[in-house]
Order: C-alpha cells, then sequence, then structure tokens
C-alpha cells in the first residue's frame, strides 16, 4: 500500500534519529516527536473539529513546526490539506477558497490581520491560530488543543489515490486551478528523489522556501524524511542567516532558484564560507544562467540544474557530480520510473536531427509521480493529461544523443519572476477592472536580479486618462507585489492578426525599442555628468548646480 504517510514510516525505523532541526529556537525534534504532533494535529481535526476524511483544511502561516505537523497530518487522516499563499491578497485567496470549500483554517499570528478578512469572506466553521495571543474571536488555541487529545492512530483506510493536498497554482485564464496531489505522488516523488539524487541518511538540508510552495515541501522534505536525514527549517529566506546555518549545521546539500543563489553569492558572507561539507547545490524553478553556474563552481562547489512542476513532482530529473559539469545547462535524465518524451505541434515524437539529438518539442512525462488533475476542472485536466496518462508541460526541450534534457523556453506565456511563477492571464483580468482601460497585453521581460519580469501594454477607453502609478496603486490591493508590472507603456490599440490574436512579437520589439532608448538616455546624463565633474573650473553655474542636485 503506497500512502504519503512517510514520517510515520521512517519513525518505525528511526524513532530517535533527528528529524528536525527549528532555526529560529534553535530547537530539535527527533522522528518521534514529530509523529506524535502530527497525530495529535489530525486528531483535533477529527475529535474536536469533527472533520472527515476528504474535508479541507486550509493553512495560512511562515515556516514553522506547526505547518510540518499539518502536512504530515494529512498524510494521516484523509484531510486535505490547502497551503495559502501568505504573499496573496484577501481578494487572490477568495478565489481558491470558493473553489476548495474549506471547513477549517490554521493561521499564524503573523497573518491574523489576513485570516480575519478570509473568515468575513468564507465564514470557516473552524478557526485554529497557531500562537498564543489571539484577538480573532473564537479561534482555537493550537497549543492548547493538541493537549486536550491522545496522540493515537486513525482508523481511516487511505487509498493511493486519495488526495494529500491541493497545491494551487495560477492559470492561463487567470483562474487559480488546485493541483491534485495524491498520496501515490507523494510517496513516489520521495522515493525517486532519494534513488536517482543518491540521498543519504547523513544529509542535513535546509528549507527556507515557502512551504505553501511545492518547492518547499517536497523537494528535500519528503525525500529526507523518507531516508531518515534531517531538515533545516528557516521561517523564510535571509541570505546572512541561511549561510550561518549553512556553517553552524554543516548542511550537506543546498536547494534554491536562480534568483536565491544570486543574492547568496552576493552577501558578504559567502565569500568566507567553509563549504567543505557541502556535497553539491542544486537549482530549480527557473532555468539556470551559466554564469552563475560558473561562478559556484569557481569556488568548488558541484552545481547541478534540476526541473519539476507540482502537477509532476517537484523533481522529475537527475544527473550524477560529473555530469552537471561536462552537461552544463542539462536538468538530466529523466529520474527512475519517469518517462519522458518531445513532441511537435500535433503531438507526434519530435524528429532525430542530423547529430543524434531530437529536435526541440514539447515535454511531456509520464510517472506514478504525475498528479491526478485540477480539482473542479475536468477541462483544464483533459488539455494536460491525455488518454495514455503522459502529462503535457507546455514546456519546450530538446534531448541530446545522450539522453540528456535540455528545457529551451516555454510554450506558455507564463513569466518566471524569482523562480515563482507568474501568468500574465491574471495580471490582464485584474487591470481590465480599472474603468480607464479598453485592453491590456502583460509579458515578461529579462531582469538581472529577478530573471524575469511583468511589463503591461495598456490601451486606454476613447477620452479616459489615467497614469502608470494610478494603475499600480490600483492593482497592489488585489494582486502579490511580485506580480506589480515594473513597467506600463501605454499605446493606442494592441496589434492583432485577422484572427484577434495580439502578437506579442511586436510588443516586444516596442519592449526592446524603449529600453534602448532609456539605456540611451541614462548614458547620456552620465556623460554630462562626469564632463561635469572632469571640468577644472570652480565656477559654480545653474546647470552644474543641477547636476550636482
Amino acid at each position: 500500500m503506497i500512502t504519503g504517510d512517510i514520517l510515520g514510516e521512517r519513525t518505525r525505523l528511526s524513532p530517535d534519529a533527528v528529524a528536525l532541526i527549528h532555526v529560529p529556537t534553535r530547537l530539535q525534534f527527533t522522528y518521534a516527536e514529530l509523529n506524535r504532533r502530527a497525530l495529535q494535529c489530525a486528531r483535533v481535526w477529527t475529535d474536536l473539529c469533527s472533520l472527515v476524511p476528504g474535508d479541507r483544511v486550509c493553512i495560512l502561516s511562515e515556516n514553522r513546526v506547526e505547518y510540518v505537523d499539518a502536512f504530515w497530518a494529512a498524510g494521516k487522516s484523509g484531510i486535505i490539506l490547502v497551503p495559502l499563499g501568505t504573499r496573496s491578497t484577501a481578494h487572490e485567496l477568495q478565489q481558491i477558497l470558493a473553489d476548495c470549500g474549506p471547513r477549517c483554517l490554521m493561521y499564524s499570528a503573523r497573518y491574523e490581520k489576513l485570516a480575519q478578512e478570509l473568515q468575513q469572506l468564507v465564514a470557516f466553521e473552524h478557526l485554529i491560530s497557531l500562537d498564543a495571543e489571539d484577538s480573532v474571536p473564537k479561534a482555537l488555541s493550537y497549543a492548547k488543543a493538541i493537549e486536550q487529545v491522545r496522540p493515537d492512530r486513525l482508523p481511516t483506510k487511505i487509498q493511493p489515490e486519495d488526495i494529500f493536498c491541493l497545491l494551487y497554482t495560477s492559470g492561463t485564464t487567470g483562474r487559480p486551478k488546485g493541483v491534485m496531489i495524491p498520496h501515490r505522488q507523494i510517496a513516489w516523488n520521495a522515493y525517486n528523489t532519494v534513488v536517482s539524487w543518491q540521498l543519504r541518511q547523513s544529509d542535513r538540508v535546509q528549507v527556507y522556501t515557502p512551504m505553501y510552495h511545492a518547492g518547499g515541501l517536497t523537494v528535500f522534505m519528503t525525500p529526507l524524511f523518507a531516508i531518515g536525514g534531517s531538515i533545516v527549517l528557516h521561517d523564510g529566506f535571509d541570505a546572512a542567516e541561511v549561510l550561518r546555518a549553512l556553517r553552524d549545521y554543516e548542511c550537506t546539500l543546498l536547494f534554491g532558484v536562480p534568483t536565491i543563489f544570486k543574492m547568496l553569492l552576493d552577501s558578504p558572507e559567502f565569500a568566507a564560507l567553509d563549504c567543505r561539507h557541502l556535497r553539491w547545490c542544486a537549482s530549480g524553478g527557473a532555468p539556470l544562467p551559466l554564469q552563475l553556474l560558473h561562478a559556484y563552481q569557481e569556488r568548488g562547489l558541484t552545481f547541478r540544474q534540476g526541473y519539476g512542476l507540482t502537477e509532476v513532482g517537484v523533481n522529475c530529473f537527475a544527473m550524477s557530480n560529473e555530469d552537471s559539469l561536462r552537461k552544463a545547462g542539462s536538468v538530466g535524465k529523466a529520474m527512475m520510473f519517469t518517462e519522458a518524451k518531445l513532441v511537435d505541434l500535433e503531438g507526434n515524437q519530435a524528429a532525430t536531427n542530423e547529430v543524434g539529438e531530437l529536435e526541440v518539442g514539447e515535454l511531456c512525462l509520464r510517472g506514478p509521480h504525475v498528479c491526478r488533475g485540477y480539482w473542479n476542472n475536468p477541462v483544464a485536466t483533459a488539455q494536460v493529461l491525455d488518454a495514455k496518462g503522459w502529462f503535457h508541460t507546455g514546456d519546450l526541450a530538446r534531448c541530446d544523443e545522450d539522453g540528456f534534457f535540455y528545457i529551451a523556453g516555454r510554450s506558455k506565456d507564463m513569466i518566471i519572476s524569482g523562480g515563482v511563477n507568474i501568468y500574465p492571464a491574471e495580471i490582464e483580468k485584474e487591470l481590465l477592472d480599472h474603468p480607464a482601460i479598453a485592453e491590456v497585453s502583460v509579458m515578461g521581460t529579462a531582469d538581472e536580479k529577478w530573471g524575469e519580469v511583468p511589463v503591461a501594454f495598456v490601451a486606454l477607453k476613447s477620452g479616459a486618462s489615467t497614469t502608470d502609478l494610478e494603475l499600480i496603486e490600483f492593482l497592489r490591493p488585489r494582486i502579490n507585489k511580485i506580480k506589480l508590472p515594473r513597467q506600463i507603456i501605454f499605446i493606442e490599440a494592441l496589434p492583432r492578426n485577422a484572427y484577434g490574436k495580439v502578437l506579442k512579437l511586436e510588443l516586444q520589439d516596442r519592449l526592446n525599442k524603449d529600453r534602448l532608448k532609456q539605456d540611451r538616455l541614462k548614458d547620456d546624463r552620465l556623460q554630462n555628468l562626469e564632463s561635469g565633474v572632469a571640468s577644472k573650473s570652480n565656477a559654480v553655474t545653474p546647470e552644474r548646480k543641477k547636476l550636482s542636485y
């Protein structure tokens, strides 16, 4: 029986091994202790809140031990956990809550105000506060609640296809889609990662990416618990803290998105870091710039690039340390029990070119780590999961003659900013609610720090007026700040073809010309400033006063 109760199974084998170290408090927990806490959390749901298998529980919190409790409680009870993004607004989360119909909300004091807003919108049957001090009426204290229940095993018989959690990802239509993650997927992703990445019981790995994201939950936490290693849990990302903990706890593996690796590299603490205990680094979430990879390799570090999706498990490919050097830029070979293929626009197998490589095609994956589809959305499910079980990722890739895959781009309009997926449609949808806007198109543009950032092209209604600052302020309470356009470009009308489709190549050309113009203006200002500084005259003219200011 393949279920997601990995914690329970590991506790049976290694009850006294250290499972988790909580960085903010420096507390350590054995597998037996975490297992007891997870059972108590599950009993709070079933005994005190009268929840039954299939009911949904939302959690709104920073990374913390209670988040780990709730995750594994879902693995034991058959109750479905729904993590909520802490950067999202109440307006955004309302769409998710309307879709999944939760009965209970767990929340931390840090997000108490947002929890109150959601309670006004949804009226949860049960509220559970993860912190002692709380001003929300009728909220149950988690600390007091777990003292009222015994850590007894639950009688629920969980099947592999039962849903473990719903992880919401924004769709190309702007409507959030709940990815149905079954117990089978949680287990197989963990097993595959352990075997294919060759994890060890002695491995100690940090988790600082948010646990409302698949990366925080399943890149390393579930695989490390399967093999019996240790997780070092941060409540969020802080470069200096992460590097100190990496040193103090002698962590053996390091995972992050390219933006995080850039921030770590730029941190003053990085230069003095002793990395002898670090076996390798792994990057995922977005394409890894080769110059960043080389910068880590110059420090003598092995750097692997990974690939995965919430829908198919965050770990789908693997490579050895030797392959990471000779196949730089590759995400590796498909992991064990994973099938990968490339298809052309007609869905046929991609052709092989003259050097034995497969032509670029859409990447499709199949295996026991693929999700069940999207909650309450059979149409969206049918668009990505075909009758033979292949998941169509929408990402373009190529495969060399040795079977190593390289991500070539995205067929979808998705923007990846700092490892976070942003779909233009969700920004467009909100902007179109503004009374002055007739039409809008959002696309990504390159950014040195974040990889990509959104830019909006806006056409106004006849006689209407607004400014870019007004539009940003209009968006601010409606979407999370990482989705806010970094630039708004006003145009008379969006360029479209005969079928009404927006010609994004023309918009990209306009964006490139606009950026070139801005760069020239900066260069002109710099030259004027330098000529003023270089002048031998000591006279201070009005023009020079202006430049100095």
